[in-house]
């Protein structure tokens, strides 16, 4: 999906549920994160696609771990490649978090679609926070879709801060892609 957007940006930030597969691919253990293991292969085919178009793709460096959500007491923070077995990675961590701020500060446009962990846990919704605020903070022209970093984008009350707002996230990538969408199509 990501390959025809990759002709239009110059880097994509990885951090949320696309982070371990992102991660995975490249050989380090995630514990009981998010894996879609079918799409491994494709994950490391996209990855490769944006090395070769000079496309750089920063993935969650360090990660806000715990054995599961409602366990928000036992988390810890760790490098990404160092989950242990029995924990799963919840949120970006604190180097990720300034990583990516650093890199939305210098951006000409930010197209975001998907928090950057369980944000609907409170103890995990650092990350998402932060980077809504980094965008919303930029002179970057910004998107930001899908429901879930939406509903953080209008729970932090920054939604006028952002030059698009829109639920639909899967499909405004297919539409950035390139895709002619249906319900776009009838329209025409």
């Amino acid at each position: 999906m990501l390959e025809n957007l990759l002709d239009r940006v110059d880097s994509l930030l990885i951090g949320g549920a696309m982070a371990g597969n992102f991660l995975a691919a490249r050989g380090l253990g995630v514990g009981r994160s998010l894996l879609e293991r079918q799409m491994l292969e494709q994950t490391a085919a996209i990855a490769a696609a944006a090395e070769a178009k000079g496309v750089e793709i920063l993935v969650t460096e360090d990660a806000v771990i715990a054995p599961d959500p409602g366990d928000a007491r036992a988390a810890s923070i760790v490098d990404a490649g160092a989950i242990p077995e029995e924990q799963m990675m919840l949120d970006i961590g604190p180097r990720t978090i300034a990583r990516f701020g650093e890199r939305i500060s210098g951006a000409g446009s930010v197209i975001w679609n998907g928090p950057m962990g369980m944000s609907e846990v409170p103890a995990f919704a650092g990350g998402t926070n932060a980077v809504a605020r980094a965008i919303a903070g930029s002179d970057a022209y910004s998107i930001v879709g899908g429901g879930d970093s939406v509903a953080a984008v209008m729970a932090m009350g920054l939604a006028d801060r952002f030059d698009h707002v829109s639920t639909g996230g899967g499909a405004s990538l297919e539409m950035l892609e390139g895709k002619v969408l249906p319900g776009v199509a009838i329209l025409e």
